[in-house]
């Protein structure tokens, strides 16, 4: 076994892997940017080298620096995470031509599984089924609206190099194919360096079910079992668990031995998954199940695998890196219990999951539930990576006892001031739909209405008035109002019994007169008290500011005036409006990209677009005015 091991890579994958090389005697070595100097996975390694300014492209993707500090360090062996390095054969082929172990599949079985329009022919020689679509060379525009209608809509317009949601566009009619084609080569290009792209048929009620596979090199490959992972957003992945909801005997065996074949068919060693789409409107059928990609590396959801396998895929990889066999055979590889996963991000579901950045300054976590972080109170969340900031895991004896505790889990997230959608994961897991099972790719935005909704939109209107509970204790004096000083005080103090509250507040910006009471219209379990008579009141995951005052918030989109604001500092990639077009409610007028994904912004109402004051190309910062429309006589009251 090597002695020593350089992640290449940030975050909480860094310092997962960290972890089990610490476990098992290995000495650990970080990388980072100069963004992650006071990083969490610096801190935890033993020893940390600066590769470069902030951007990946200049440190995390720059394949020379890495080794360079592979080098340096004297590490053995380079594990590359998932994301940025992992799936390059060519960085693989460097580190072994170093003389340095390279933690992952061969170069040969990366390239095979790389691009998805190879890896789907290669995988109909191998018997294994695949979606229909269109995987051609021939690029064209016209060659690719042809096949598209020659699929038929619904389609999947999807980056050949691509992953993870990024450069993959649904388009519903033929004629939104060019700006979703031009969307999924821009985000090909600048996410892989590739604009290449594949087609394939949208299934209506698709679930995404995945196999975790494990080979040695020697042409043993087992598997450990599927895992769902159906609750999406725009192809990101949200929750995810093991076993799947629904799968019968039957229809394991089919999924998991294709995957078997898949992973054979390309020699595989180390972790690595094969996806799968299913159809799902008439449950799991063993017929109704096909090939997707291959993902070679370990994926963010290994954990809910290790939960109900009882194995460390990290210590998998290492063994296997070092030239030992796979440690179990298939027969002796359980399947025990139920495990759940959610991905806890920086952003705010109530404003259209628009990233949210900036200081951790309070950040807590709960603390009876695994949980895979990168950042730490006080940290900083970037502009310039993705925006997941931790993973809760749990693992129970049945789906539903899994959701319930993952569902408290998520309630107990308490993060501000950069907004989170733990309030939104509560109400996934707790709701109707997830608790039955009956999820498919769909069910977020199907719900997002109810899912997505900011807090005050749970709190009961009477009388123009929100109504509150806080966990004031029992009225014994003056005392009992001390977790709300600054509001002025106790009104109407009761004997034995928390005081009326009444105060004119604002919540989250929206000015009215908030009671705090002793019903249960809306009970508020944590309040965090700031300065300026202001306070930050938790209650399932979700957070809202109280203040006796209005604060106004950076511009996030279009203000009642016209002026498109950057939500977030960003590169403009598009701008399709010119001045003096005239645009619907809705048509994009500037296209900011920003931690790794593309974010549209849209006219406000049918108008005339008086300005684009940026350029393809720009940087700006949050909240600079990027274009101004202004709607056309008669067009807006």
């Amino acid at each position: 076994m090597f002695k020593s091991v350089l992640v290449a890579n940030r975050g909480e994958i860094a310092c997962r892997v960290f972890r089990t090389a610490r476990r098992m005697g290995i000495r650990t070595i970080a990388v980072y940017s100069e963004a992650d100097a006071r990083a969490l996975h610096v801190r935890e390694a033993d020893e940390a080298v600066l590769i470069g300014p902030a951007p990946a492209r200049e440190s995390y993707l720059d394949a020379d620096k890495v080794l360079a500090a592979a080098k340096a360090t004297g590490a053995e062996a380079i594990h590359p995470g998932y994301g940025f390095l992992s799936e390059n054969a060519d960085f693989a082929e460097a580190v072994a031509a170093a003389g340095i172990i390279w933690i992952g599949p061969k170069p040969s079985s990366i390239r095979a599984m790389g691009l998805k329009d190879a890896a789907k022919k290669l995988m109909i020689e191998a018997g294994v089924p695949v979606t229909p679509g269109y995987q051609g060379e021939d690029q064209s525009e016209a060659t690719l609206t042809a096949e598209a209608a020659r699929i038929g809509y619904p389609v999947l317009i999807k980056a050949v190099a691509g992953g993870g949601g990024k450069g993959m566009k649904k388009v519903d009619r033929a004629e939104d194919f060019a700006a979703g084609l031009a969307s999924a080569q821009r985000e090909g290009q600048s996410s892989f360096g590739d604009p290449r792209v594949l087609i394939e048929s949208y299934i209506t009620r698709p679930r995404h079910i995945e196999v975790q596979v494990f080979g040695d090199g020697e042409g043993n490959v087992v598997h450990l079992y599927e895992r769902d992972c159906s609750l999406q957003r725009r192809h990101q992945k949200v929750i995810e668990e093991a076993p799947a909801p629904g799968m019968d005997a039957a229809t394991r065996k089919a999924v998991t031995d294709a995957a078997v074949r898949a992973a054979k068919a390309v020699d595989y060693r180390g972790a690595g998954t094969i996806e799968f789409i299913a159809d799902a409107s008439d449950g799991l059928k063993p017929d109704r199940i096909w090939f997707m990609e291959m993902n070679t590396r370990l994926q963010v959801e290994h954990p809910v695998t290790e939960a109900v396998t009882g194995v460390d895929l990290v210590e998998w990889q290492f063994r296997v890196a070092a030239g030992e066999p796979i440690p179990l055979k298939q027969d002796q590889i359980p399947l025990n219990g139920w495990a759940m996963e959610a991905r806890l991000y920086a952003e705010d579901p109530a404003n259209g999951f628009l990233p949210s950045i900036g200081k951790l300054e309070h950040f807590v976590m709960p603390d009876d539930v695994r949980v895979d972080t990168g950042v730490m109170p006080g940290g900083e969340v970037s502009q310039f990576y993705d925006p997941m900031i931790a993973k809760l895991i749990v693992h129970a004896e049945t789906r539903e006892e899994a959701a319930a505790m993952l569902a408290d889990a998520a309630g107990e997230v308490e993060v501000w001031p950069v907004k989170t959608n733990a309030g939104f994961l509560v109400r996934c897991l707790e709701h109707p739909r997830f608790v039955e099972g009956d999820v498919d790719t769909g069910f977020i935005a199907a719900e997002e209405a109810e899912l997505a909704a900011a807090p005050l939109s749970e709190v009961g209107l009477e009388d123009s008035a929100y109504y509150l509970r806080t966990n004031v204790p029992e009225a014994s004096g003056n005392d009992a109002a001390a977790p709300w000083d600054g509001f002025g005080g106790a009104v109407g103090l009761r004997l034995n019994a928390p005081p009326r509250l009444t105060q004119s507040l604002v919540v989250n910006g929206a000015g009215r007169t908030a009671r705090l009471l002793d019903g249960d219209e809306y009970p508020v379990s944590r309040y965090l008290e700031l300065e300026d008579a202001r306070g930050i009141c938790f209650e399932n995951g979700s957070a809202f500011e109280v203040s006796t005052f209005p604060r106004p918030g950076p511009g996030s989109g279009a203000a009642s005036d016209g002026s498109l604001r950057a939500p977030m500092p960003g590169k403009i990639v598009a701008a399709p409006a010119m001045a003096g077009e005239t645009v619907a409610k809705g048509a994009p007028i500037v296209v900011l990209e920003a931690m790794k994904m593309e974010h549209a912004l849209v006219a406000p109402f049918d108008g005339v677009v008086e300005t684009v004051s940026v350029a393809v190309g720009e940087q700006v910062g949050e909240g600079t005015v990027l274009a101004v429309v202004r709607p056309s006589e008669g067009l807006r009251d």
